[in-house]
Parts: C-alpha cells; structure tokens; sequence
C-alpha cells in the first residue's frame, strides 16, 4: 500500500530479478579481485625476507686471541693406549719452548793445607857428640899457629871450650858463641865448622885475631 492508499501487487517484476543477478555476480568478481590482490601484496612482501634468511650474506670474522687458540684447540690430536704422538702443524706456525739452562756444578770444596805449628825459636842444630882437642879443631879450621893464643884467650872467656856451650838469652852458640847460630855454615856446635866461621869474624871485623883480643879485653865482647 502507497501513501495514497495504493495497493502494490507482490508479484516479481521481471526486470528487478536480473538486476538483483547482475549485482551478485558483480559482488563475487570483485571479492575474488579482492583476494588475489591481498595474496600478490603479502606475497611481494614476504619475499625479500625470505631470500635473507634462506643464503644470508656472509660477514667477516675478525681475528682475535681467542679465535686463534679455538683454532689451535681443533688441531690438537689425542692418542691413547701408548700410541707415539705425531707432530701436528699448527696453522702455519710452530710452537717452541725454550729449554732452562742447565745450572753450573757447585764447585768442589777445596782442602785448605794443615798450617805448619808456629815456632817460638828456631830448631837449634844437633849438639856435638865427637872427641878431639883444641888445637886439633884450630888446626883443621884453618887458624895459623901464631893466633892460637889470642883464641885461646877469647874462647875460653866466651865458652870454656865446651862446643855444646849457648846463651839461653841471645841464642848464641858453640865455641866463639857465634850469633845468631844459623849463621854458622854446617853446624854451629861443631868445633872445627864454629873455629872457621870465627877466624873469618875476626879478620873480616878487625883486621886480625890479636885486634879481636885487644877489643875483647877492653870491652869483654867482642
């Protein structure tokens, strides 16, 4: 019914029902349109990132401390029950360890000599044990006759003709009390070696045996 009070048939036009046809199908094409569309742009999208994660570009490493001794640490072989170890190349370099010197041998202790015992006096010459008689040992040392008095004189007053005679103060010996003892050549307390080495005293000293006698008497040395 119209506002006028019409009555409208409810019959189908015919020209209402194609034009509700062609609307559908119109609506489908574009719907399909639609789709293709959202599946060509997801598809453009989706492809850069997938060609990235499928070959990713490679990128350099740098080289570090650590990444050398990894490197080292993947060359090194283990061997087991016994089994001679080979060399292995170290990629490209050798590794060498120093050896330690072998220390110097301690040096062998030296043996200090014994120190010779210190000798408050000199060893003194053995004492004579022989026989003869004061002219015998004037003769055999070589003393003229002539002088014999004046020796006599003087070794009488020095040792009492005793060859073993010594002056417990001054060391001297024998029978002109040579001093000191080892200047006597052979052995101070022989008769014949102490009357030589005197008369060579006296004429050396002063001039003659009678120049010994007159000093002796004056001075009671000589």
């Amino acid at each position: 019914m119209t506002p006028d009070n019409e009555l409208i048939s409810n019959a189908p036009r015919p020209n209402a029902s194609r034009a509700m046809k062609k609307n559908k199908t119109r609506h489908r094409v574009s719907a399909v349109l639609a789709g293709l569309a959202v599946v060509g742009i997801s598809a453009a999208m989706m492809a850069p990132s997938g060609v990235a994660v499928a070959d990713p570009e490679p990128t350099e490493t740098p080289v570090t401390a650590f990444s050398l001794a990894a490197a080292d640490t993947q060359s090194i072989t283990v061997s087991v029950e016994g089994a001679d170890i080979a060399p292995v190349a170290r990629n490209g370099f050798e590794v060498y360890v120093k050896p330690k010197p072998t220390p110097p041998p301690a040096p062998a202790p030296v043996a200090k000599a014994a120190a010779a015992p210190k000798s408050s006096a000199p060893a003194q010459p053995p004492r004579y044990t022989g026989g003869g008689s004061k002219e015998e040992w004037m003769a055999a040392a070589g003393i003229a006759g002539s002088d014999w008095p004046y020796v006599d004189y003087i070794v009488s007053k020095e040792s009492g003709w005793n060859p073993n005679a010594t002056n417990k103060s001054s060391g001297a010996c024998g029978l002109v009390q040579a001093l000191p003892c080892s200047k006597v050549p052979g052995n101070g307390y022989d008769p014949v070696d102490n009357l030589r080495w005197g008369n060579g005293y006296a004429v050396g000293r002063y001039g003659s045996w009678a120049g010994a006698y007159n000093f002796w008497t004056r001075n009671h040395w000589w």
